[in-house]
């Protein structure tokens, strides 16, 4: 849940008590849009350390009646720029007996990114046949307004169907979307025909729009539907670290402060020097050395030479991921420590290497989302970062528990 308050003593924060919640899928992560409360749904495990076994919750939000909407409510307003496609408007689609199945999303966001291989299956087996998938995307942080960001994005991701920025939230507001992901289903008459929040029912998802596409004439029974309803988490897993944002604007939650030290929350865009005592609560990082706290971000204050400054914290899970944008023109490295030593190769996200000595890094050459570590197991661990570049800018640390990484 994103809490806009301006940054106020670690002693003080008891008194922040008023504070409206939208659960979805068991679990709170912030998320941020002007005029609106964003919640972006996340595992149903618990995401405290500490907690037992808790039984999924199942939002209602999934299973309400559709609403109605006025005539010109479901629709691209605005638009920044479109890829894939020149623009279009929903209307035009439904009136040529398309289906339109609008997911709203971020590149970012590692709840969209699980979703995206149900979303590329979709567009290869309806796009002929009557489907339009169109991805709004609606930023989470400023640089994923950058068109060339989310150029890469689609490269890198294999997305081959039409995308319209929506850097103003103008799309976003109009259809009152509160998540990411999120996807409406737009039937021949303008209507909604299905919607669902979050990752997970895919199945259901897919027979919707099998549906709809045959009330608009579309002949789709050749084509079989899919089997796989929910990604494949981990049996041992009963809990999961939640996701934890390195920037003040996102800092003050209802479940808590992500930064674990009290420098942190003295002043704004402040350089501090922080010394990690190692004694490491659940759900927080914890910085040792010059970090600077800034409004998106955790930054990196001065460039080092032999990895003198870290971020850590408790892992409890399976996988882990990191955005980074890095806040200059050259490549660098990030090394990676589990429990006070590097990866094994089994343990490495997609995204690791490692060098002669056997070290495990990343190089970070663009703004997104790093893969990071894959453990075989489920289980609970101490990670630690570290880099020698001033430009290393940490947004936001995301975890899993499927297998498979993600």
């Amino acid at each position: 849940m994103k809490f806009q308050n301006p940054l106020i003593p670690l002693v003080a924060i008891t008194a922040v008590t008023a504070l409206a919640t939208v659960a979805c899928g068991g679990g709170l992560a912030p998320a941020n849009a002007p005029t609106q409360v964003v919640v972006r749904p996340t595992s149903t495990m618990s995401t405290d350390a500490s907690a037992p076994t808790q039984p999924p919750v199942i939002s209602p939000t999934n299973h309400l009646p559709l609403p109605n909407y006025s005539e010109g409510v479901l629709e691209v307003h605005g638009g920044n720029g479109w890829l894939n496609s020149e623009g279009f408007t929903i209307a035009d689609k439904t009136a040529e007996n398309k289906v339109v199945l609008v997911d709203f999303w971020t590149y970012t966001c590692v709840n969209c990114l699980r979703t995206l291989p149900f979303l590329r299956e979709w567009h290869s087996k309806y796009a002929d046949s009557g489907l339009i998938i169109l991805g709004v995307h609606t930023p989470e942080f400023e640089f994923e307004k950058d068109y060339s960001n989310v150029q890469d994005a689609l490269s890198r991701e294999v997305i081959g169907w039409p995308i319209v920025l929506d850097n103003d939230y103008e799309t976003w507001n109009s259809f009152g979307n509160q998540y990411w992901p999120a996807k409406y289903l737009i039937g021949i008459d303008g209507q909604l025909t299905y919607r669902h929040f979050g990752e997970g029912s895919y199945v259901e998802t897919e027979t919707a729009i099998r549906e709809a596409l045959t009330e608009a004439g579309w002949d789709v029974s050749e084509i079989p539907t899919g089997t796989v309803d929910s990604s494949n988490p981990d049996p041992a897993a009963n809990r999961i670290t939640r996701e934890l944002y390195g920037g003040y604007e996102r800092n003050y939650t209802q479940s808590g402060l992500y930064a674990g030290q009290e420098q942190y929350y003295i002043e704004p865009d402040a350089t501090r020097e922080y010394l990690d005592d190692e004694i490491y609560t659940p759900q927080q990082w914890f910085l040792q050395g010059l970090w600077t706290n800034g409004p998106e971000s955790i930054i990196h204050a001065r460039t080092t030479k032999n990895l003198e400054y870290h971020i850590a914290l408790q892992f409890v899970g399976r996988s882990a991921n990191v955005v980074v944008n890095p806040t200059g023109t050259e490549a660098f490295a990030v090394y990676i420590e589990i429990d006070d030593r590097p990866l094994k190769p089994e343990e490495a996200g997609m995204d690791v290497l490692f060098d002669r000595d056997g070290r495990s890094y990343f190089s970070v050459d663009e703004p997104r989302l790093y893969s990071f570590l894959e453990t075989p197991e489920f289980g609970e661990h101490i990670i630690k970062l570290a880099s020698d570049s001033d430009d290393f800018a940490i947004f936001a640390f995301t975890f899993g528990i499927n297998d498979g990484g993600i």
